[in-house]
């Protein structure tokens, strides 16, 4: 499902013209590896990440659309961050080491998926333009749980929804890194 909306927000930057000369896009998708377990098979085309480069010779700018796959420059899954993250919130101790052998995220990237989503994911600019959408406003300690629980739907359908609705932070003008201690 993801890579299927993926695939529609590509065709929609493909149609699109260069955004610092007006040129044609061609494609330039390039490889990304997402780790996961061993236990997890993924399609083919979880190898790849939609992008377009400038056809003008003289520009070649690189545009990367919007992606409900990866969540900026982690090595994960933008899924596994956002379902790891929610997990292991709650008072149970068992869940980082499940977490760990189920997806084979260390304690330490859990912790530090954590930190990002209390810092710099509520710092960041995205946010600070979309949580004015929500009221009640989101409990931000607690995202992305908090986040999860204000979609619609089934639990596949809401997890869907905050994809879609992370996907710019998918891309580099809008990635917000991790703030490394």
């Amino acid at each position: 499902m993801l890579l299927k909306f993926d695939e529609d927000l590509a065709t929609e930057a493909k149609r699109g013209r260069c955004q610092v000369c007006g040129g044609r896009l061609d494609e330039g998708r390039y490889p990304r590896k997402p780790r996961v377990s061993a236990t997890i098979k993924l399609p083919d085309a979880y190898d790849w990440r939609f992008s377009y480069s400038c056809a003008v010779r003289t520009c070649r700018k690189r545009h990367t659309p919007a992606s409900t796959r990866f969540l900026g420059r982690r090595i994960y899954l933008g899924i596994i961050v956002v379902l790891a993250t929610t997990m292991q919130q709650g008072p149970a101790p068992w869940r980082a080491g499940r977490l760990r052998d189920e997806l084979g995220v260390s304690r330490q990237t859990l912790e530090r998926w954590r930190a990002w989503w209390r810092e710099a994911f509520v710092e960041s600019a995205f946010w600070k333009a979309a949580k004015a959408a929500f009221s009640p406003a989101v409990a931000e300690a607690e995202a992305p749980r908090s986040l999860l629980e204000r979609f619609g739907g089934d639990e596949l359908e809401r997890l869907a929804a905050l994809m879609r609705f992370l996907s710019p932070l998918s891309t580099p003008a809008e990635y917000v890194p991790d703030r490394r201690r």
